[in-house]
């Protein structure tokens, strides 16, 4: 069984988006823990809405590139319109942030709000 912690966020009817999409994770997978959501400024392309932003820790039998197409799917179902603008407006967007104890994404050193979600699911990651 695999251990993943997905970064969850939203600026686009966010309250629902982010609803729907635990509701999804929580269907197809073992939720473990989740973060409070909290409201935070874009970054990159500014001219839009405020995020909210929190993490989901989940078990899965499926390995990480097969998990990283579920989310992608999860995240076309939502609504999600991928263009032009890579930090624009999104229904939802969800990345895999921790995989079995291993920190993936490097927005992790970037983005304090992530940072603290990621350790509030796991204190003892080693970073």
């Amino acid at each position: 069984m695999n251990q993943a912690i997905i970064a969850v966020g939203s600026n686009i009817d966010p309250d629902t988006n982010i609803a729907r999409a635990r509701e999804i994770l929580a269907r197809g997978f073992e939720v473990i823990a989740e973060t409070d959501f909290v409201s935070t400024k874009p970054v990159g392309y500014t001219q839009q809405p405020d995020f909210l932003n929190g993490a989901v820790s989940i078990r899965t039998d499926l390995k990480l590139e097969p998990l990283r197409r579920h989310l992608k799917r999860i995240e076309d179902t939502l609504g999600r319109r991928r263009g032009v603008l890579t930090f624009g407006p999104r229904t939802v967007d969800l990345d895999i942030v921790v995989w079995n104890g291993k920190l993936l994404d490097p927005d992790f050193y970037e983005r304090e709000y992530l940072k603290k979600a990621v350790l509030e699911l796991e204190p003892n990651l080693k970073y």
